[in-house]
């Protein structure tokens, strides 16, 4: 991971005409995770066989086990995808290490603005290093983490009195994180409908991501970032600032006292589950199953709610989402970079919002009727507004794990104090960028 490859990502132009059956078809790859927005790209790349000619595979891996999956692949130099769409924090390692072809010239001889995407996704999921117009990948899954509820409970006429005998305010989606807690709290152990209940579900997982991305969700809109000069590694002052101790001890005390029993090792799947097996009044989880969901026979329709992450000091929601690259490795490249022209087109993009995708363009996400296209087209447009992400360095991975081990130990274990695990990640992350020679 920390040693450049050598092998540098030359672009190549797309045959000219919009997607014309090419002499010599092509059978692409496209690699990505296993979960309902795939399942919408598959439906939607048909047009994209029929216009092109080419045919269309799909690798998709279960979320657990596809960054140690593709990263191997890449690292590799492997010859399996054509096309990834890969996380947000993998830009960094992807043009570093020459694993994603730069798009610039192909975007300017195309004609595809950055500027036709929502910026928040430009720089998350294109840019490299950040903020410069160096471009790796298109906006291709706009994602946040969001909240939904059980609606049903809420209107409940004996909750609502309860709610408002304790609180003196009406029960209604939680506005600020303490609400959340509060409203969490009050939840937890009810009883309704004959059955005990509990509060919460939120992001515990150690293995991969899950504590990260769910504690962040508090940690951000009470004052945790990284940095307190974009681009200089300067973690003291930031990373274990009053206010990011202060959200790491919010999250805890959500974990502890609104939780389900034995939720210690919970990610999207637990999440989800939670939810629809009606344990818990609010779940966090990303954006991208919400249609799913609201879906659901059982526990969707009218009887869910949504909610974009309340903030407090700030709004501030996790990113998710990813960017369509071209493998470097890929021996079709041409057609790979058709599949990202036919993709870009606003068309497309609106297509791909009705499938149940996130589009990131502009046309789709400004049109006047697109806040009253789902019940959560309006929350979702309110998160991409406020995102934050995690480091997007070629050394990512080293720095998760540093930074789920700190959080689990912590919330999960009960171990040391929030000020403590936030000094021993500041250490844990000066280590990694000496090694990188970033510090």
């Amino acid at each position: 991971m920390k040693t450049a490859k050598l092998l540098a990502a030359t672009a190549l132009v797309a045959a000219s005409g919009v997607l014309a059956p090419q002499a010599q078809a092509d059978e692409l790859t496209l690699c990505w995770a296993a979960w309902d927005p795939a399942n919408a790209l598959v439906e939607l790349s048909k047009e994209f066989e029929a216009q092109s000619g080419h045919t269309m595979k799909f690798e998709f891996v279960p979320w657990p086990n596809f960054a140690d999956r593709m990263l191997n692949e890449l690292n590799s130099g492997g010859k399996l995808c054509d096309l990834l769409i890969g996380d947000s924090q993998w830009i960094g390692g992807g043009a570093e290490n020459g694993h994603y072809v730069k798009l610039n010239d192909f975007f300017d001889k195309e004609g595809i603005s950055m500027d036709d995407f929502a910026p928040a996704t430009v720089y998350a999921y294109s840019t490299w290093p950040k903020g410069t117009p160096n471009y790796y990948a298109l906006p291709a899954m706009g994602d946040a983490n969001g909240w939904f509820y059980r609606k049903d409970w809420f209107e409940k006429p004996e909750i609502q009195e309860a709610f408002k005998s304790e609180h003196g305010r009406d029960l209604a989606p939680p506005k600020t994180q303490m609400e959340l807690l509060e409203i969490a709290q009050f939840f937890q152990e009810r009883e309704i409908d004959g059955q005990k209940r509990y509060g919460a579900a939120i992001f515990t997982e150690r293995g991969s991501e899950g504590i990260t991305m769910g504690a962040t969700s508090s940690m951000y809109p009470i004052g945790f970032k990284y940095e307190m000069t974009p681009g200089k590694y300067d973690m003291e002052g930031a990373v274990n600032s009053p206010e990011a101790v202060a959200g790491l001890e919010f999250y805890k005390e959500l974990y502890k006292t609104a939780t389900p029993p034995g939720y210690t090792d919970s990610y999207m799947e637990q999440s989800l589950d939670a939810f629809k097996s009606g344990q818990v009044a609010m779940a966090m989880n990303w954006f991208a199953f919400f249609p799913g969901l609201y879906a659901d026979p059982d526990t969707g329709g009218d009887k869910i709610g949504f909610f974009v992450n309340p903030g407090q000091a700030k709004e501030a929601s996790t990113l998710g989402g990813q960017g369509i690259s071209v493998v470097a490795y890929s021996d079709k490249q041409e057609a790979a970079l058709e599949y990202i022209k036919w993709f870009a087109q606003p068309s497309v993009q609106s297509k791909w919002w009705d499938l149940g995708g996130y589009s990131c363009h502009v046309s789709v996400l400004n049109d006047p009727s697109f806040a009253d296209s789902a019940p959560f087209a309006s929350d979702f447009l309110l998160a991409m507004d406020g995102v934050m992400d995690f480091w997007q360095e070629p050394a990512y991975a080293e720095l998760l794990l540093a930074m789920q081990k700190r959080l689990h130990d912590y919330v999960v274990a009960d171990q040391g104090t929030a000020q403590e695990a936030l000094d021993k990640l500041i250490e844990d992350w000066t280590e990694t960028f000496e090694d990188e020679g970033k510090l």
